[in-house]
């Protein structure tokens, strides 16, 4: 995992109630540009009014990549919006170690609830059951703990998804373009990392529906180095393509800028999160980057939103059951120039 402490910032809560909105909201948070839930009627939605006080504990690894950063930034946003919460950071480190002992000070704290996003889920797994076995519900964002026992919730965005999303919409493209037998490429992240391995699952499997195949994958680290460290390598493997999954907008900077130094034009990308740099490419439509697939950080805004009512005993107020579900699964969604603007709101 000691890649992911090599992540920087490159490119240049919903679930409460139906008339929940999930915007961008200028504050005087972090880049003014988090994904919060603003739905503060209580009318509309009684989970709104104050309740009992919760103190929200937070962990996540250090916030040097962009998506990592905008997890972050939203979980201390939509604190910020409850005048019922206190937010209990912790500084995680960059790796597993010492968010274990992050986690173990926190616990130790004795917060309402803990909302964690492990550098990586099978090593944190046993600090988050100590934090169960201690009476803290714990909130598993993003990268799975693999012990049920492990976690009150888990809310998570849909790697396999990401790649069924990329693989339909590279397949449709090219099948209008009556393209038979095309040369299709990758540039997934960090290999060793199980959310890759999804991902990548789910794009083979998408591109198989219409038989279809990857004929070249390199593997970078979700960086822009590593990206365009990568793509110089598929082109150089690939003298002609016509279709190109990466799977991260972080490093797709770097994937971009090895294509644009190769002068190379003649295939289309998708790129993968939803970053607001990679949207605004996208709705300008002067690169071969056309789409993205959604994998978006607001998941963060939800899980604040999320272990409040945990906190307090409560459910979800347009659902029947009496408690917040167990599991949740964001959707992947496509962003092309048509839908670009409606998705502006969710870049990061």
């Amino acid at each position: 995992m000691s890649a992911l402490s090599r992540r920087r910032v490159l490119f240049g809560g919903a679930a409460v109630g139906a008339g929940a909105l999930l915007t961008a909201c200028t504050s005087n948070e972090p880049d003014n540009t988090a994904q919060v839930n603003t739905n503060t009627d209580t009318n509309a939605n009684p989970n709104a009014a104050a309740g009992e006080k919760v103190i929200i504990g937070f962990s996540a690894p250090a916030a040097d990549h962009g998506w990592l950063a905008a997890i972050t930034n939203n979980a201390k946003a939509q604190a910020a919006a409850y005048p019922d919460v206190e937010f209990k950071p912790v500084e995680s480190g960059a790796d597993a170690a010492a968010q274990r002992a992050a986690i173990a000070t926190l616990v130790a704290q004795k917060p309402t609830v803990i909302v964690m996003l492990p550098a990586d889920g099978k090593e944190l797994d046993a600090a988050a059951l100590d934090a169960m076995n201690a009476g803290i519900p714990v909130v598993n964002l993003d990268r799975a703990f693999p012990s049920r026992a492990a976690f009150r919730l888990q809310i998570k965005g849909d790697n396999y998804g990401m790649g069924l999303a990329a693989g339909h919409y590279i397949a449709e493209q090219l099948k209008a373009k009556n393209v038979a037998n095309p040369v299709i490429g990758e540039i997934p992240g960090i290999d060793s990392l199980e959310l890759t391995q999804e991902r990548s699952e789910g794009f083979k499997v998408a591109l198989a529906q219409s038989g279809f195949k990857v004929a070249n994958r390199r593997p970078a680290e979700f960086t822009a180095d590593s990206g365009q460290a990568a793509a110089t390598a598929l082109l150089q493997a690939l003298p002609k393509m016509d279709a190109l999954w990466n799977h991260d907008d972080d490093q797709g900077i770097g994937v971009l800028a090895a294509i644009n130094q190769a002068n190379r034009s003649e295939f289309f990308m998708v790129g993968g999160a939803g970053s607001k740099a990679a949207i605004d490419a996208i709705a300008k439509d002067d690169s071969v980057l056309k789409a993205t697939v959604t994998y978006s950080p607001s998941m963060a805004s939800s899980a604040i939103s999320l272990a409040r009512l945990i906190g307090q005993g409560k459910g979800m107020s347009d659902l029947v059951e009496l408690q917040v579900p167990q599991e949740i699964t964001l959707a992947s969604e496509t962003i092309t120039k048509d839908n670009a603007a409606q998705y502006a709101k969710l870049g990061f």
